[in-house]
């Protein structure tokens, strides 16, 4: 049964709707006013704000486009010394779509002409300042060479540090063919049973050894090391006189760690102390500690051998082209498209001097990481060993990406 506080309303409302359908007004009797509301007085004591949580900064775009004219050293750099380097680019980079027509355009450039060669990339390119992702234009520009050992193919004497080459229980997967998003990521480990495990550390491999996979046996422990660092290098075959190229060919799975930065958090060396030069006259002084600090690195490197028909010509990066000295860098491919143009802007090892140029980002490394990131090839022998140690500059990188058409000088 309804209620009479909740019948009333209905049944005025129906009166209502009877009277409207007459022709005689009928005066509706006067509703009660309602009563105003009460005041309530403010609460006494703190009152409770909700928290708000701030919202993250939008991330800094990766590339922003600008001109040559705003490139420092654009004009005082020499182009033709990156025209070899670039052309090769263009081989591994020539069949595909959008770097097709610039890399056909640059057949029929003279390269040995200087204004030809600029006029050529300020029409086909259009340079991308790069940032990283909290709008810094600046990051760390490292430096790296070929090194040249001394070695034999069979174990003797001094030679007992032995040059692997891929074992054959590593299991490399190539993600991106189960899960297309992953492209660019590997997966390595080893198989125990029906089950994938990552693969032997440094420390590991080094108290198991693998016998039955050296390539060579090399004096030096120390540059063997560093040969792993730089990812390729040349050995001479003391008993043979031969000289073989000891490249890339695989790694274990594990990240490289800078055994640098480790000695600078032990309070061993200092920041500008943690060069090359100065890591190795720590070994030399600490020589009982010496696989202990090697064993930081978790990474290992294997190799394989390659023929040395022409030594002016420089080890291949992961570009799959030789490497240009003073014209080819190592870069993060996640963030830079491999085998771009790209203009440095840093200073020369170990200085305040200006060192601005067109380079070619044509290697990787596991240790190169980041936006703004670069690893400077400085070639072969003792001068890029010492230059490359020394390198450890800021700088700012522009990549120079090409246009379907050229622009209009």
């Amino acid at each position: 049964m309804l209620t009479t506080r909740r019948s009333l309303p209905a049944l005025l409302a129906a009166v209502a709707w009877l009277l409207a359908a007459c022709t005689t007004p009928v005066q509706q009797p006067a509703q009660p006013q309602p009563k105003p509301p009460v005041t309530m007085p403010p609460p006494v004591g703190p009152v409770a704000v909700p928290e708000v949580t701030p919202a993250k900064p939008e991330p800094a775009p990766l590339m922003t486009p600008t001109t040559f004219e705003l490139l420092p050293g654009w004009r005082e750099d020499d182009p033709r010394q990156a025209w070899p380097a670039f052309m090769a680019s263009c081989k591994a980079l020539g069949s595909r779509a959008e770097w097709r027509p610039a890399c056909t355009s640059a057949r029929v450039v003279d390269g040995g002409d200087a204004g030809a060669v600029r006029r050529y990339f300020e029409s086909w390119f259009v340079p991308n300042q790069i940032r990283a992702a909290d709008g810094s234009d600046t990051g760390l520009i490292t430096g790296y060479y070929e090194p040249m050992l001394h070695g034999v193919r069979k174990r003797h004497g001094a030679y007992q540090t032995p040059l692997y080459k891929v074992p054959d229980d590593l299991l490399t997967i190539d993600l991106a063919a189960v899960y297309p998003d992953l492209k660019g990521r590997v997966l390595r480990g080893r198989l125990a049973g029906r089950k994938v495990l990552p693969y032997s550390t440094r420390a590991e491999i080094e108290r198991a050894n693998l016998p039955g996979k050296e390539l060579v046996w090399v004096n030096d422990p120390v540059e063997a090391f560093f040969l792993e660092v730089q990812g390729s290098g040349r050995v001479r075959l003391d008993d043979t006189g031969e000289t073989v190229r000891i490249a890339y060919a695989d790694q274990n799975g594990h990240p490289y760690k800078a055994i640098g930065r480790w000695l600078v958090e032990k309070g061993e060396l200092t920041v500008e102390q943690a060069t090359a030069q100065g890591i190795k006259a720590w070994i030399a002084a600490h020589p009982e500690r010496r696989q202990e600090l090697f064993n930081v690195n978790p990474s290992y490197i294997f190799f394989k051998e390659e023929k040395l028909p022409d030594p002016g010509v420089g080890p291949k990066g992961a570009l799959g082209v030789p490497l240009t000295p003073a014209r080819s860098v190592a870069i993060d491919p996640k963030f830079l498209p491999l085998g771009a143009p790209i203009f440095l802007s840093t200073t020369e090892p170990g200085s305040e001097a200006p060192m601005r140029r067109l380079v070619m980002g044509q290697d990787t490394g596991g240790a190169i990481r980041g936006e703004v990131r670069a690893d400077f090839f400085f070639g072969f022998g003792d001068g890029a060993a010492d230059k490359a140690g020394l390198m450890k500059q800021r700088g700012s990188l522009w990549v120079l990406l090409p246009q379907p058409a050229p622009r209009q000088p």
